[in-house]
Formats: C-alpha cells, sequence, structure tokens
C-alpha cells in the first residue's frame, strides 16, 4: 500500500489548485495528475470555485418561466420544444395546470407551420453565415509561405498538367471562380513571374453576353480587353440543360505563362516535395 505524505498531499493540492485556475476540467486534472479516487479529488479541489465553462447557468428557471408564457400564449407542447430545445415530460411537468389552447383550424396551423418553417431557414442561414465569418477570421493574414504552398495545390488540383499522351510542359489555369483566378496571379507576382509573360484569354457560351463576360474579366485582372487574346467560343448545344446562366455567367478566364516549361517541372517538384512532406509527418506520428 502506497502512502501519501501530508508534504505530497500539499503539493498535489496546489498542482490541482493551478490547473483549476488554468480553466481545466475535473476529468482533465484527474488524467492529468493520475488521481482516480473521487473523494481524494474532491479534497484536492475543495474551495477552488469550477471555471466559468463547466459551470451551467441555472437554465431550467429562464426556461420554465419562458414555457409558461409561451403556452399562455396558446403554443402547444411540440411548438414549446422546438422553441426551447427541451423534453416534453419537462414542458408538461411546468405548464400542465395552465388551460389547453382552444383547437386551431387548419388555415391557422398551415400559418403557423410555414412561419415557424421560415424562422427555422432564417436561423440556419444565420448560423450557416456564422460560421463561414468565424473560420474566415481564423485564417488572420496569409505570409508568403502560406501563399506558396496554396498556389502550388491549386495549380496542381486545378491547373493543366501534363499528360503522357500529350507531355506539354506549360503552365496554364482555367477557371470561372475569380477568387481563384486572383489568387493565382497573386502567387505568380510571388514567383517573380514577369506580367508580360502573361496571356488572358476569355472562353464562355457562345449564347451569354461575350462583350460584358470579357470586361468583367479585364477589369479584375487589371488588363485592357484589347490586350486579351481572341475569346473562344462554346457551342451551343440545345440538349444539354445549363444551369450557369444569366447575370452572374461569366464564362472561364485562361491564364497562360509563356515559355513556362521550367515553372512547370518547379511545381510539379513543389507538388511532390509536399506530398513526400504529408507522407514523412504521418510515418513520424506512427512511430
Amino acid at each position: 500500500m502506497h502512502h501519501h505524505t501530508r508534504a505530497d498531499f500539499e503539493s498535489l493540492r496546489d498542482q490541482a489548485a493551478t490547473l483549476r485556475r488554468a480553466g481545466l476540467s475535473r476529468r482533465q486534472i484527474r488524467d492529468r495528475l493520475h488521481v482516480h479516487n473521487n473523494d481524494i479529488l474532491n479534497r484536492l479541489l475543495e474551495g477552488e470555485p469550477p471555471p466559468d465553462w463547466t459551470r451551467r447557468p441555472n437554465a431550467k428557471d429562464g426556461a420554465r418561466a419562458r414555457a409558461r408564457e409561451l403556452r399562455g400564449q396558446g403554443m402547444t407542447y411540440d411548438a414549446i420544444q422546438m422553441e426551447l430545445g427541451v423534453s416534453k415530460s419537462s414542458i408538461s411537468l411546468w405548464v400542465r395546470d395552465m388551460p389547453r389552447p382552444p383547437r386551431r383550424t387548419r388555415e391557422q396551423a398551415s400559418a403557423i407551420a410555414k412561419r415557424g418553417w421560415e424562422e427555422t431557414l432564417r436561423r440556419r442561414d444565420e448560423e450557416r453565415q456564422r460560421t463561414k465569418r468565424e473560420a474566415a477570421g481564423q485564417i488572420g493574414g496569409m505570409s508568403d509561405r502560406d501563399l506558396f504552398v496554396t498556389g502550388v495545390g491549386l495549380y496542381w488540383s486545378e491547373g493543366t498538367k501534363s499528360k503522357p499522351h500529350s507531355p506539354q510542359e506549360r503552365v496554364t489555369f482555367t477557371n470561372s471562380d475569380p477568387g481563384m483566378i486572383q489568387l493565382f496571379l497573386a502567387w505568380l507576382a510571388l514567383l517573380d513571374v514577369a506580367p508580360e509573360r502573361l496571356q488572358f484569354r476569355v472562353h464562355i457560351h457562345e449564347s451569354a453576353d461575350v462583350t460584358a463576360a470579357e470586361q468583367y474579366w479585364a477589369r479584375l485582372v487589371g488588363v485592357d480587353v484589347a490586350d486579351f487574346a481572341r475569346t473562344t467560343l462554346k457551342k451551343h448545344n440545345p440538349r444539354t440543360v445549363r444551369k450557369n446562366v444569366g447575370e452572374g455567367y461569366h464564362g472561364c478566364l485562361v491564364v497562360r505563362v509563356r515559355q513556362s516549361a521550367d515553372l512547370y517541372r518547379r511545381i510539379e517538384g513543389w507538388w511532390y516535395g509536399i506530398v513526400g512532406g504529408v507522407r514523412s509527418s504521418q510515418e513520424a506520428n506512427r512511430t
């Protein structure tokens, strides 16, 4: 049997208090200090208030008051459950002494359902936008290395690659997404590719507004339309139903780098370097 001295206990108590103040949960402290006996853990943490994030606000009282208020407005248990996210048994407990709401007509019920669905969609959309905003904030500034590695990955997934049956080592990037084009051009600038080595060409469906598309891409890349290579038109095929029509359709921009065989080989080398780096770090993690 291993006996802990008073000094051991005090030192453990100090460590536990420090971890608690740093915001760790009981489980995290238990695992960190290897104290798996609940009574000892209780004694170590005596007098240390739990961190804010583990303390549940007294939500029950607020939810009960709100449930009664909603029932008073004539809401069903289902509707209250949707609104508050608590179990029907809790709702029943809180509101069963209140009068039942009158039965609704079919029209009222469908109007309420429609409102509820619209509200759900609105909330979902807000949630979606918030997630995207938070994620965008996590990226912060882009270092040169961030841009470099992103550009290599972008080119290797979206750019034109040399095929065994037609070995063309030439850097050409085609995309309909303006963000992709801007990132690719920023990446080329980082690699010191001179602007005069770039050739731009629009590739678009013949039934679209070709002139507007040319102006759109010329503005985006900061070049005169007159300096673009001749636009290539995609023939209209009446059998295919096209989704990308209307205002926002600008076709694709093709960006070609002249005399780019050497750059192409370097991109291929960088890509294999990235893949090799991922493999070796995975192997290091396994061992």
